[in-house]
This record gives C-alpha cells, sequence and structure tokens, in this order.
C-alpha cells in the first residue's frame, strides 16, 4: 500500500503514492526518471547521490522518499541556471577543468560543491577537500575536481561582482 507525498523537485511540485521503504534517490530515478541523481553504493560511502533537500546537500540513499514530504529537491538537472541547458559555472568548471572522467560521481561532486559556495563563496584548496570527503571519485585523483570548484567559485564571484 502506497503512501501518498507531496514534493517540490527542481521547482517543478510532484504528488506520488510511495513505498513507505522506498529510498528517495530511487524515487527520484525510477518514478520521476532523473536519472542524474546515481546509485553507486546503497551505504552512503560514495556521495554519488548527493542532492539538495530543503537546501542542504543530502545523500539521497539515506533518506526515504516519505521522509521528503513537503520538501523541496534538487537534483542535478535543475542545476542550469536559465532551465534552458545553460551550464552552472560548477558543470562549467567541470568540462574547462577536466573535472571528470567517467563521470560517475560527477554530480554528486557538483551538488556538494553546490552547497559549499553557498555557504563559502571563496573556499581554500583545503577546505573544498573537507567539503568532498563524503563524495569519492574512483578516477581523478581530485585535483582537477578542486581545480573545477575553484573555477566556479571565481566565476560566481565575478559575477556578483560584475552582475
Amino acid at each position: 500500500m502506497g503512501v501518498p507525498i507531496q514534493v517540490t523537485v527542481n521547482g517543478k511540485p510532484y504528488k506520488a503514492e510511495v513505498e513507505p521503504r522506498q529510498l528517495l534517490v530511487h524515487f527520484l530515478r525510477d518514478t520521476l526518471r532523473m536519472t542524474g541523481t546515481h546509485v553507486g553504493c546503497d551505504t552512503s560511502s560514495c556521495g554519488a547521490c548527493t542532492i539538495h533537500m530543503n537546501g542542504e546537500a543530502v545523500k539521497s540513499c539515506t533518506i526515504l522518499a516519505v521522509q521528503a514530504d513537503g520538501g523541496e529537491i534538487k537534483t542535478i538537472e535543475g542545476m542550469s541556471p536559465d532551465g534552458n541547458g545553460t551550464l552552472h559555472p560548477l558543470q562549467e568548471g567541470f568540462k574547462e577543468e577536466h573535472g571528470l572522467q567517467c563521470g560517475f560521481c560527477t554530480p554528486g561532486m557538483i551538488m556538494a560543491a553546490d552547497a559549499l559556495l553557498k555557504e563559502n563563496p571563496n573556499p581554500s584548496e583545503t577546505e573544498i577537500r573537507h567539503a568532498l570527503e563524503g563524495n569519492f571519485c574512483r578516477c581523478t585523483g581530485y585535483h582537477n575536481i578542486v581545480k573545477s570548484i575553484q573555477y566556479a567559485a571565481d566565476k560566481m564571484r565575478k559575477e556578483v561582482t560584475h552582475g
């Protein structure tokens, strides 16, 4: 028997019935077909499923869909600043600074980095690395991921100053 929930995902309201034990990551991927949020480990270790819920970066494999009822969710699909496919500065940074290889961890990295940059628009390398501690990348060694986030932070600061 399903439980009715209402959530707003990337600015769009959704109503659905979910199984009480369905994880939010599976609701996003399987029900809403937002497959940018990845399932990497099902143990909350890898961070591939990182999203924003009510303004906080969370691992969606640790949250039941029923717990998101009434919540505001932002996924990687909602990162475009104009909703028309324009890259967010973080997405652009990952492209320009070669912050991805296979790309599997990238959505979670970007969502974690976005939360960091909202709190700290000018993070040091150490602060970036600390903010990404719950997100694993098996390909890059993190150097270019850090550079990608620094690129985005710089671009976002310039956009604020030059508006």
